[in-house]
């Protein structure tokens, strides 16, 4: 059984500046700002939402097929997968792009100034479900917003049950396209303030999204996680974390144990924390994809931090 990810790559390179922004900008000067940061540190991180699900599905010992574009500086990104033997051969290099680029500068009171290149990403519509084999699940993750909208409908015409999880490309579509997700859509994952946005342009409240989907997912980050299904919301409590380092890709972390949950047939209950766990897990450390565990250790961090044992 296989699990389609369609979604974005990319590197995140992550400076962080040892002073206030604000000591540095004028405020009566932003009008003509030019201003430069000294970063002497610096992180470059393999990042993007479909690497992050499939490392992590990896982890959990399942075989995760990642799908999207990216562009001719992938090598050190293609060799780390390898390292890991997730599959890419539904990873399309486009030549004439880059892969994605997030550069974030974060000063010591944990402001940012982002700067995002989607590069390749903005061709995922290239990429078409049928070229993967035997898949049985599948996610649409935040991506090129031409191959989120025909990746769901290519999902919907094979019949393949998939999770829509809009995450930060939510905002690119009107109340008109999430309803239309909705209605292809077999789940929903969403964090609060994204299911907010959602119930803004459908106007539809969590209640009434869920009647659209066999469940709707919203996490809600140290309050745990709702799911509702079936006319009931399930309350998933948060896994404790053993030190909280860096929230990204918690979120990732978190869908790829729901994906996990569904594949294996798990109910609601367990597969919402196992979701949870993972996501603790991934926030003890720096970047979305430098966390390790092994399967019996997770079993038993799971027991401990739930009180049942992992089925």
């Amino acid at each position: 059984m296989s699990v389609l990810i369609c979604g974005s790559f990319a590197y995140d390179n992550i400076m962080v500046f040892p002073d206030q922004f604000k000591n540095h900008i004028l405020p009566d000067k932003v009008h003509m700002l030019n201003v430069a940061f000294l970063v002497p540190e610096l992180r470059r991180e393999f990042g993007g939402c479909a690497g992050n699900i499939a490392f992590n599905m990896k982890l959990l010992g399942d075989e995760p097929v990642p799908m999207g574009t990216v562009g001719s500086d992938f090598a050190t990104y293609a060799a780390w997968m390898d390292k890991y033997s997730i599959i890419r051969r539904h990873v399309h290099v486009k030549d004439e792009h880059f892969t994605a680029q997030a550069y974030i500068t974060t000063d010591i009171d944990d402001n940012q100034i982002t700067a995002f290149h989607p590069g390749a990403m903005n061709l995922a519509h290239e990429t078409k479900i049928s070229e993967a084999q035997n898949i049985t699940l599948g996610i649409i993750a935040p991506d090129g917003r031409d191959g989120m909208i025909q990746h769901a409908q290519q999902f919907a015409d094979a019949g393949i049950p998939f999770i829509f999880d809009p995450g930060q490309g939510l905002p690119m579509f009107d109340g008109e396209d999430l309803l239309q997700f909705a209605r292809q859509a077999t789940y929903i994952a969403l964090n609060d303030y994204e299911a907010q946005l959602f119930e803004d342009r459908t106007g539809l409240p969590p209640g009434e999204i869920a009647k659209l989907v066999e469940a709707l997912i919203i996490t809600r980050g140290a309050q745990g996680s709702h799911i509702y299904t079936e006319g009931k919301r399930i309350d998933i409590p948060c896994a404790k974390a053993e030190k909280v380092v860096d929230p990204t890709g918690c979120g990732d972390a978190y869908r790829a144990g729901l994906l996990h949950g569904i594949l294996h047939g798990k109910d609601w209950e367990m597969t919402g924390r196992i979701a949870s766990l993972l996501g603790a897990i991934k926030i003890e450390q720096h970047g979305t994809q430098n966390h390790q565990f092994t399967i019996e250790s997770f079993a038993t961090r799971f027991e401990k931090s739930f009180g049942m044992q992992l089925s």
